[in-house]
Parts: C-alpha cells; structure tokens; sequence
C-alpha cells in the first residue's frame, strides 16, 4: 500500500490533475510556489498591482471582486471572501498577518474598503455587512473583531435568528490604533487619529482624536491635550 497514492495520482484524467497541482503551490512554502501564486491570482483578481505576497493556505472567494494594490502582503492561512460585486479592494502598503479573516458578508451592498499604509494584526476579523471602510496609515493589532451587525431580540415568543437586526457602515479614520482583542459593533464608527485600548469594545462613535477604552469604550482623553 505504500504507493497508493502515487496509483491514484496515475488514474487521475486531466482536470484533477490540475486541481491537485493547485492545491499543493497554493500550500507549499517555496520561493518558486509563492511566485506562482501571484502569477495564478493576477489572472484571476479583479485587479493587482506590482510587488504582491500572497502565503499558504490563503483561501479565497471570488476573486473577481477583489482588488489589490502596489506592495500588498497577504500572510499565511488568510480568508478573503468577496459576496458581492462591492467586493475586497486592498490599497498600496496594505499587510494582512496570518490568519486574518475578511468578509463582505452581503452580496448586494456589502463590501471592505482599506486605503494605503495600514496594517492588520493576526487573527482579527472584519465583516463589511453595509460597508466597511479603513482610512489610510491605521494599523491593528491582532484578534480583533469588527462585526456591524446587532441582533434585534425584542420579542421572547421568536427565534432571535428570526427578528433580523440593525446594521450600518462602519467607518474607521486614518490614522488610528486599534489595540488587540478590540470589537468593534454596530454604531462604532471611529473618528481620525484615535486610539482604542486593548480589549475595549465599541459601541458608539468615537470622536477624532479620541482615547478610548473599556467596555463600553469610553474617551478618557484627547490627543495632544
């Protein structure tokens, strides 16, 4: 049984061949794998620029929809998923740490937005359910969450997942540091230069320039004060 598999790759017609070729340069940690990789995704994003990164196990959803720009970083084992034609657009200088998770969520007008020059910690989270766009030279830390979404549960008698729920744009100014394990939730909007403290959640708009933290985050100074 030792070359079950070698057997197996033999009886494989064409198209799967192909299919496992994939699978194995969109995993392996080779120099030439990663070059492959960005010549793959140019033919398939909606858009690319030049000096692109793109690691293992990055999984990704209708790349049509997604556009990068010039010197992009997208680290081992992130998650792209693009609905909707609104789609993923990545400015110039944008880095995506391992594990980070982005999706429009919505087909119909959900979609994410990063401008040029920021930076997104390992395993955060963005959901773009209405919008979500992030404003030049941000950077965040890792594990965030940002989920625009909140669940109505007014009536006992119904299923929460019955009630839907409220959902908006959420925008985030340049500009600003998000401190790890952070969520960001419907209504939290950040203003330009803020700083949000580790583990903070945000609920409602923070002003420009704000520091901010707790749960609910609350501004407890103003930058340059």
């Amino acid at each position: 049984m030792q070359d079950f598999f070698s057997k197996a790759f033999e009886n494989m017609n064409a198209a799967e061949r192909e299919s496992f070729y994939k699978t194995v340069f969109l995993q392996d940690d080779s120099e030439y794998a990663a070059k492959l990789r960005c010549e793959y995704y140019r033919t398939q994003f909606k858009s690319m620029g030049e000096n692109v990164s793109i690691g293992r196990n990055v999984k990704i959803t209708n790349p049509q929809f997604i556009a990068l720009g010039n010197n992009v970083t997208i680290c081992d084992d992130c998650t792209l998923i693009a609905r909707g034609e609104g789609g993923i657009t990545l400015g110039d200088s944008v880095t995506l740490n391992d594990r980070v998770y982005l999706d429009t969520e919505r087909a119909d007008d959900g979609y994410i937005r990063v401008e040029n020059n920021v930076y997104i910690g390992t395993g955060t989270t963005l959901f773009g359910h209405r919008g979500l766009e992030i404003r030049d030279h941000c950077l965040l830390a890792q594990n965030i969450t940002l989920t625009p979404y909140s669940h109505i549960y007014d009536d006992p008698d119904r299923n929460i997942i019955e009630q839907g729920g409220h959902c908006e744009k959420v925008v985030i100014g340049r500009d600003t540091y998000i401190g790890m394990r952070c969520t960001v939730m419907y209504s939290g909007n950040i203003g330009e230069g803020c700083v949000i403290g580790a583990g903070s959640v945000v609920v409602k708009p923070i002003p420009d320039y704000s520091v901010a933290v707790g749960c609910p985050a609350k501004v407890i100074k103003k930058r340059g004060v």
